[in-house]
């Protein structure tokens, strides 16, 4: 039997073609004997870096042995190892080392390309769509650096509907690699079925010319023996390779035979047939879908044989291709970018001269202080991985430039004279900067922060992550908080055993974050900056819903299956689709159901699920490197969503990326840096005051106050209910309170909170296991919160390098158990050694174990609870305008636009509607400090018509009436449909003699009142620009007739309350249900919004309220009637469904506007107990029980509050107010004495006035029923 490699492979990173992963790819070849394989994904190299991964780790063993080997034979051959038979051992472990590089699998990394029919710019038409497919493999590392060219420009110059490259760049790009002809679809077989044997002619010899040896034809036999399959190409096939086979032998050209792979297992066959259906928009039964032949799997060799009996040097001259690829990582050395540094400091060739490679050895190898700390033989390693000396000429002088610059910013921040601490942190992390390599990182990072801050006027957060715990990155500006003070911990970041690179992740303000990226790209240029790209796959429920949808399975069996899959699985195993249906009885009965296309649904999304479905783009990460990017990793383009432009993305994805040398920083986004910048901007707006955020008081009384309060709505990171209540326990007085409660705030850790809370205030000792441990635990009352403190206590207890207590804080974190049990005696020693009881160790230990897995990153913490802080701050001191600015970033979010509201109605803040003469662009403060709607968020009202509104109130100030607002406003920016959506939105409310219905009254004629206005204003304006022109000139000669208003019917409170919210998308002016509001806070005992989650109302009998806002109703399919009526409250709405006759019986409550009050209970569904539904037992109209439920109302009074003054305005509600309603009084003294007192004359109807009433006297209590 022949020998055989693959060397035409699609992988699922032929998007939507391909159906075969890698790690199957290549365990089949393995199990089979295959020496290699290649993998040639459609117009892309998406996949490679994982194929080179996997076979790296499956050669692993292997490369262990080779290592062993060649390591023996470098000792026996310097005579270093002592045998008795030193020339015989060296000659069998030469023999074994040829053996064991036999042994290795090897990874070709190709592509099968398109090449245009013309050159790849042109794009005219259907010809240049697509282009001839051709397969490409690296040949060796020069190959794959070539293929990286030719792939990327295919996407970057030559995208036409595909990637294309042209015959001009394989010209230009040739050099070590290795083409076959292709599919059907390559230029040689496409020319042959067309009968112009003679154009495939020149094709083999333009090819060959060019590449030599390197050029195969490629024969392939897809012979279907399934009636559903492409019967067709196999015939097309024998007429090409016929042709082939004879042009081969005439122009001296070697034969390969492939079977263009695209799946794993003939098995997979159908599984793929449905992927191709989901790729072109077909269903399975379509008679004129696209058909493969279903052979294209991973045949073995044994069946590649039996294929190609009759041509054997076709088969052979795979394994030869195989054999020619060189073995070559394609991972690399980190490659930093190159900072400019100013010439007047200094410049390589300037340090040539200066310092000697001895200089530069010593600097590279000694610690800080000068201490050699490492062997020659190590030291010669460390400079070789640095680049050798020519690069470290490069990197000291980026390190002194970076000394500099972080020396004058210390002194900045600490004052002219640092002390010992400082100075020491300082020195220690910038030899560990420089020795890494990285000066230049932190050189590029905090340029582009500068230019943020300073140039672009973009926010930037204080730092996240890790990065915060560097005094370096402080003294540049990177963080603003002080690592020293906080005990932030640099190694924790970086330090030399440490195998990651620095990572520093950046938030700016959400506008201001793609302005810094643009500068970025235009100072490094495009070509060497890129975003990364992300692969969306199909999960366990899309994968049922893609296969369901082309065998045309019911969508509602679609929907049931998907229903079916828990967010979680009972048994706590991964979610997939196999371990649902262990899982899950309703997916094991379908997948063994009698229905075929239900069963096969199961099947094949089985073998689908996890398959590579799309492409995106990563959401922060970016890529800054010193060279092209297409010189080290191929690149694609993608549509950048905010400017529509092209950009470039890596082909190979964030978690690998950096394996390949390029450096990766994170440009995130942050909402809440918006919020604060706006918030601050409201204040210098709204107070004339000029608020640097950054500088506030870190003790703010009332601050602390609004955090001990749980005041913390619109606020940062503590606004959960349950946060609120623990602040409220623990009272926060300090930063270090706030950082702590960050942290613990988690599944997990939050068990500790209670145990916190009860330490802080004394109600349990605060204890220490060695004395000495208050140092680094005294402010988290003597709890283990951060990860540092465990890094600094196993220093400070056992004298842990800075490298080895990172290590124990990633072990713990990890739960590595081998790591943790080497590190374990290593604590015990160095504690005894230092006086410590064993036992005490232990116990340390012990807690440190358990709790770690759990510990924070005190640096993050630190950091996001710095933005809360200024939130809080901004809040507490300026909450107008910082809740205008809240509001004004949640825009688009009603529900939370709600929730904020509702806050500032609770502080007293009022949101009054929007208003031409206050309203800004956005949420406002006005002079009255209330908040005012802003104009940009009415619908329909484009943000050109606010403009000009607001310009000509800022000229010449407001606006008198509606005549002289159409007089001014530049009515081509704001037209008719905008004055009637600004009056529908209440705008105009505060003009008097016009009301909101009076703009749509129409006049004998049929006109609205909105278009005679318009008329009017452009008449009014015409005239006024003509008499400016005039000889005489002047306002005064403009003399147009104000038309008449006149007066329309009022509309229903509803209706115009509805007009309203369907243009700012909530009812402001007033709710609809505002006259039912004390029923629905207080009789009701659940909202709508909270129907979302019924698992704390189950079995619990529910009363509720609200207005009908929408219904749909229908047939099932058994033919029974249904309707689903949706129901609305002041939290939010809820559906509600009936079927049968429980419908006909209720649908006439659910006509849209009327307003009910239900009784209901939430009980198990009757098929499925294990789920709960909400069941409505009865329906009655609000209005007609509005006097019936509420009963009684009692008001619980301190005696010393009942006075004459209470008794006089009380009194006055009361007869203002005669109705059906017990008034109950229990009235109670200084000495705990009460008394209950019921008026039996006087009963009450409850309106709103009495319960305001009640709430404005903070020392009284009411309840209703």
């Amino acid at each position: 039997m022949q020998d055989f490699v693959h060397l035409h492979v699609h992988t699922q990173y032929s998007i939507l073609d391909g159906q075969a992963s890698i790690p199957r790819l290549v365990d089949k070849a393995i199990a089979d004997g295959m020496k290699g394989i290649a993998v040639t994904d459609h117009g892309d190299m998406f996949g490679i870096k994982e194929f080179f991964n996997y076979v790296n780790k499956k050669n692993g063993k292997t490369n262990g042995e080779i290592k062993d080997l060649k390591k023996k034979i470098a000792g026996l051959e310097k005579g270093k190892i002592e045998c008795e038979n030193p020339e015989e051992e060296l000659i069998a472990c030469k023999e074994q080392l040829e053996a064991a590089k036999k042994k290795l699998f090897k990874p070709i990394f190709g592509c099968e390309m398109y090449v245009a029919r013309r050159r790849l710019f042109n794009k005219e038409g259907k010809p240049d769509q697509s282009g001839y497919h051709l397969v490409v493999l690296a040949k060796n590392e020069k190959g794959y650096h070539n293929l990286i060219k030719l792939v990327s420009k295919a996407w970057t110059e030559g995208f036409y509907m595909r990637p294309r490259t042209d015959r001009v760049e394989l010209e230009k790009y040739h050099e070590g690699l290795i083409v076959c002809s292709a599919c059907l679809a390559g230029e040689v077989p496409r020319k042959i079925l067309q009968g112009k044997v003679e154009e495939a002619e020149e094709a083999i010899q333009w090819y060959k010319n060019l590449f030599g040896s390197d050029f195969y034809l490629e024969l392939q036999r897809h012979k279907a023996t399934v009636s559903r399959a492409n019967h067709e190409a196999y015939e097309l096939q024998q007429v090409a390779n016929a042709k082939i086979i004879e042009l081969a032998k005439k122009y001296d050209v070697k034969l390969v035979c492939t079977n263009d792979v695209h799946f794993v297992d003939e098995e997979n066959a159908e599984a793929h047939d449905r992927l191709i259906c989901l790729s072109t928009g077909k269903d399975l039964d379509d008679p004129n879908r696209m058909l493969y032949s279903k052979q294209e799997w991973m045949k073995t060799k044994a069946e590649m044989n039996e294929l190609f009996a009759d041509v054997p040097e076709a088969l052979a001259n795979t394994a030869d291709i195989c054999d020619q690829v060189e073995f070559y990582s394609i991972d690399h050395a980190p490659i930093m970018p190159n900072f400019e540094i100013p010439e007047d400091f200094g410049t390589e060739e300037g340090y040539r001269q200066k310092y000697s490679e001895k200089d530069l050895f010593d600097e590279f190898t000694q610690d800080e202080n000068g201490n050699v700390v490492m062997g020659e033989d190590a030291a010669l390693a460390k400079i070789d991985k640095l680049g050798g000396y020519d690069k470290l000429y490069r990197i000291k002088l980026e390190a002194d430039y970076l000394k500099k610059l972080a020396l004058e910013g210390a002194h900045r921040r600490y004052g002219e004279v640092l002390d010992e601490e400082t100075s020491e942190r300082i020195k220690f992390e910038l030899h560990i900067m420089k020795t890494m390599g990285f000066p230049g990182y932190f050189l590029i990072v905090q340029d582009f922060i500068r230019a943020a801050r300073e140039e672009l006027d973009v926010s930037v957060g204080p730092g996240r992550g890790s990065a915060a715990g560097s005094a370096v990155a402080y003294c540049l500006g990177i963080t603003q908080i002080d690592p020293i003070k906080y005990d932030l911990l640099f190694e924790r970041f970086l330090n030399p055993d440490r195998i990651s690179l620095p990572d520093i992740d950046v938030d700016f303000d959400d506008d201001g974050r793609g302005r810094v990226l643009n500068w970025v790209t235009e100072k490094y240029g495009q070509e060497k900056v890129a975003h990364i790209i992300t692969y969306g796959t199909m999960a366990t429920k899309l994968a049922i819903k893609d296969v369901a949808r082309v065998q045309k399975l019911p969508l509602s069996e679609s929907d049931r299956l998907c229903k079916a899959i828990p967010d979680r699985l009972p048994s706590g195993k991964k979610m997939n689709l196999p371990n649902a249906i262990e899982d899950v009885p309703e997916l094991q009965e379908a997948e063994a159901s009698s229905n075929p296309i239900l069963r096969d649904t199961i099947r094949y999304a089985k073998m689908l699920e996890g398959n590579v479905r799309n492409t995106g783009v990563h959401a922060c990460g970016t890529i800054i490197c010193r060279d092209d990017i297409t010189d080290w990793v191929p690149v694609s383009t993608a549509d950048d969503k905010e400017t529509g432009e092209k950009m470039l993305v890596t082909q190979y994805e964030g978690s690998v990326i950096e394996d390949t040398g390029l450096i990766k920083m994170d440009f995130l986004g942050l909402k809440t840096l918006s919020i604060i910048k706006e918030a601050v901007e409201n204040i210098k707006h709204s107070k004339g005051i000029v608020l640097d955020i950054d500088n506030i008081d870190i003790e703010d009384v009332p601050t602390y106050e609004l955090y001990s309060d749980g005041r913390t709505i619109g606020t940062f990171q503590f606004e959960s209910a349950g946060m609120q209540k623990y602040l409220r326990e623990l009272q926060p007085t300090t930063f270090e309170d706030l950082i702590a409660m960050n942290a613990l705030y988690r599944p997990g850790p939050m068990d500790y909170i209670p145990d916190f809370i009860d330490r802080k205030h004394g109600r349990k000792p605060i204890e220490y296991d060695i004395p000495i441990m208050e140092k680094y635990l005294k402010d988290t009352y003597g709890i283990t919160v951060y990860q540092e403190q465990v890094m600094l206590l196993s220093r400070l207890l056992a004298d842990f390098t800075r490298g080895e207590s990172d290590g124990l804080r990633k072990a713990m974190g990890k739960k590595l158990r081998d790591k943790l049990d080497q590190m374990r005696p290593k604590f015990i020693a160095g504690g005894q050694k230092n006086g410590h009881d064993p036992k005490v160790l232990e116990k340390i230990w012990a807690d440190w174990e358990k709790f770690a897995s759990y510990a924070f990153n005190k640096s993050h913490a630190t950091c996001y609870s710095w933005v809360a802080y200024q939130t809080a701050y901004l809040k507490a001191n300026y909450p107008a305008e910082y809740m205008a600015a809240t509001m004004s970033r949640n825009i688009s979010n009603i529900t939370e636009i709600t929730k904020l509201m509702d806050e500032s109605k609770a502080t007293g803040i009022k949101t009054l509607g929007p208003d031409v003469n206050e309203s800004l662009l956005k949420f406002s403060v006005n002079r009255k400090g209330d908040i005012r709607f802003g104009l940009g968020a009415i619908k329909g009202v484009g943000e050109s018509a606010v403009q000009s509104i607001l310009s000509e109130r800022a000229k010449n100030g407001v606006y008198k009436d509606i005549f002289d607002f159409v007089q001014r406003v530049n009515l081509s920016s704001c037209n008719r449909k905008n004055i009637e959506n600004l009056a529908l939105a209440g705008a105009f409310d505060s003009f008097s003699g016009i009301k909101r219905e009076d703009f749509f009254m129409e006049n004998a004629k049929g006109e609205t009142f909105t278009e005679v206005l318009v008329r009017y204003g452009n008449k009014y304006q015409l005239d006024k620009a003509q008499a400016a022109n005039s000889l005489f000139g002047g306002d005064n000669m403009v003399e147009v007739a104000t038309p008449e208003i006149i007066s329309a019917p009022d509309w229903s409170d509803l209706d115009r309350l509805n007009r309203e919210r369907d243009l700012v998308g909530i009812y402001l002016s007033a709710h609809p249900l505002d006259e039912y509001q004390i029923i629905l806070e207080n009789v009701c005992n659940v909202r709508m919004l909270e129907l979302t989650d019924l698992t704390p109302l189950q079995n619990c009998d529910l009363v509720m309220g609200g207005i009908v806002t929408g219904f749909r109703e229908g047939y099932t399919k058994t033919g029974k009637p249904y309707g689903i009526a949706k129901v609305e409250d002041y939290s939010g709405s809820a559906e509600f469904a009936f079927f049968g006759n429980e419908w006909l019986e209720k649908k006439n409550f659910f006509n849209i506007g009327m307003f009910l009050y239900m009784k209901g209970k939430c009980q198990p569904k009757q098929w499925k107990q294990n789920e709960y539904e909400v069941k409505v037992n009865s329906i009655e109209l609000l209005p007609d029980v509005k006097e019936e439920v509420i009963q009684q109302l009692t008001i619980s009074a301190p005696l010393s509050e009942i006075n004459d003054e209470f008794i006089e305005e009380f009194s006055s509600l009361v007869k203002a107010n005669p109705g059906n309603v017990t008034l109950n009084f229990y009235v109670k003294d200084e000495e705990g004495q009460h008394v209950n007192l019921t008026s039996r004359d006087c009963k009450i109807s409850l309106q709103k006035d009495i319960v305001t009433y009640l709430k404005s006297q903070t020392m009284l209590s009411y309840k209703i029923n």
